[in-house]
């Protein structure tokens, strides 16, 4: 199947989020779609799978013009996305994720639960994706997962695929099966958009290569008349420095001790268990792991919004382990979360509001029960300004902000504040290669300055980038430490849990 979009539109006010955009992807290609945040990728490819409908423009299928009234007809018309934060239902089985809302039945209305695991089995033979249709969800690692999101819109029987960020929560070695995955699907004749922020995959994996900035197409290319700084500079308008200056400097004292802490998670099964490090003055201490392997609960810990079923942890040498939230942020503690949306802005609230979020109580922004506004909108201007926050005012609902720049508005917020440390988790997710090159930079100013970093990330770059010593979490136990001369393929095999 062959599809083709032809003077694509889409206005939202006064704002063009797409203007006049030609784009072709060919049955048996892999086409990748590259875009700074804010670029337009995403409604274009919100059009395409009919949950916008264009303002000027056609979407035609082997030349035929379409008109998606739902998404429901992109999918009946073989389009089918694959969303990096995975739609499944975790105490459900793989088979009954893949056929939810479109059960098969008998004429008295049974579920065909038989028919529905023999497809899975026949599909996942046929393109290499391995996967027992009884297993649940919440029992599976992230690869496999992954692989139950394709069979789904296989099972629809989709000819043309969207992957966004497709490798952002795989280890090394999940992507390499995902890159055989995908040139199975090719090899097969379906079309395949791949959006990615890591170009050096984009390069590895794609056959052509479309550049959008601004909401209009403004470079094609083949990977192997490409590079990853051409792509940068196409991307982002402007020559990009994608390595990280780090001076080696003697850390000094602990500015947080962990000791033997574990921690429950919501089901009150161990998430993390006795573990111990520190992170010392002037050091970034990165954790390593593929997600949901005691991450996101040590951070909730260190944050004050999860208590320790065991153990202590001191900052500055005071013991924090009761604190609340407020009482460790007062300390100079800054929290960059992992998931923005639920625990680093209020969607609703507006730009400046959100950047107000964790210090609007104090005298510089309030009087009494009053917001201080002229001060709160001239501080908020001045971060929009040093973060590159794209919004035409600091009025705007956080809410409407591309993905990419609601993360800019929560590091900015965070890092434009005093501190003595920074937690930094998934600091640059879904950040474009021109922000990732400022918020390293960033971050790495803080610890020449002297503050203590730790920084959770799934990616595997930004760890050997930035940290000067890494710890490898792995079923919510440190199983590693190592320098930051440790090769990916290592940490790799830690994250998975093979000893090297």
């Amino acid at each position: 199947m062959d599809i083709e979009l032809k003077g694509i539109t889409k206005k939202f006010g006064p704002v063009v989020a797409n203007s006049e955009i030609n784009l072709r992807v060919n049955g048996g290609e892999i086409l990748g779609l590259l875009g700074e945040n804010g670029a337009g990728k995403t409604t274009l490819m919100n059009i395409l799978s009919g949950l916008y409908k264009p303002d000027h423009g056609d979407i035609l299928i082997n030349g035929v013009q379409q008109n998606f009234k739902n998404p429901g007809d992109a999918i009946f018309s073989g389009i089918g996305m694959v969303h990096q934060h995975f739609m499944l239902v975790p105490v459900f089985s793989v088979a009954e994720n893949v056929i939810l809302g479109v059960e098969p039945t008998d004429r008295f209305n049974y579920l065909k639960i038989k028919e529905a695991h023999n497809k899975v089995k026949e599909i996942s033979s046929k393109y290499g994706l391995e996967v027992d249709p009884t297993a649940t969800i919440d029992q599976l690692p992230v690869g496999i997962q992954q692989r139950v999101e394709i069979i789904k819109v296989l099972f629809r029987s989709a000819e043309v695929l969207v992957f966004d960020e497709p490798t952002a929560v795989l280890t090394p070695q999940e992507v390499v099966e995902f890159f055989k995955i995908l040139k199975t699907l090719r090899d097969a004749g379906k079309a395949i958009v791949f959006i990615s922020h890591k170009l050096n995959e984009v390069i590895k994996i794609v056959d052509r290569i479309s550049i959008l900035r601004s909401g209009k197409v403004v470079g094609e290319t083949i990977p192997r008349e490409s590079s990853e700084k051409k792509l940068a500079s196409l991307m982002v308008g402007r020559p990009v420095n994608l390595s990280v200056k780090r001076e080696k400097k003697a850390s000094g004292l602990a500015l947080l001790s962990v000791n033997n802490i574990s921690i429950l998670n919501e089901k009150r099964e161990p998430a993390v268990s006795n573990i111990n490090f520190k992170v010392n003055q002037g050091e970034i201490v990165g954790i390593a792991g593929v997600q949901g392997n005691g991450q996101t609960e040590l951070i909730e810990a260190l944050t004050g919004n999860r208590k320790p079923s065991q153990g202590q942890f001191l900052f500055f040498n005071q013991n924090c382990t009761s604190m609340l939230p407020r009482q460790i942020h007062k300390m100079g503690i800054r929290h960059i979360p992992e998931d923005r949306q639920k625990s680093g802005i209020i969607t609703e609230f507006s730009v400046a509001e959100n950047l107000v979020l964790n210090t609007y109580y104090q005298d510089i922004y309030s009087k009494g029960p009053l917001l201080k506004k002229e001060k709160v909108k001239s501080e908020t201007k001045k971060i929009i300004k040093k973060f590159d926050i794209r919004t035409s005012s600091e009025e705007i609902i956080a809410g409407n902000l591309s993905g990419g720049n609601q993360q800019k508005l929560v590091v900015g917020r965070e890092m434009s504040n005093k501190m003595k440390f920074l937690i930094a988790a998934q600091p640059t997710r879904g950040v474009d290669v021109g922000s990732i090159e400022y918020i390293h930079n960033q971050i790495v100013s803080a610890r020449n300055e002297g503050n203590g970093i730790l920084l959770v990330s799934t990616e595997l770059e930004e760890i050997l980038a930035l940290s000067d010593r890494i710890l490898v979490l792995f079923r919510g136990k440190i199983v590693a430490e190592f320098d930051s001369t440790v090769s990916p393929s290592e940490i790799g095999l830690a994250m998975a849990g093979i000893a090297a």
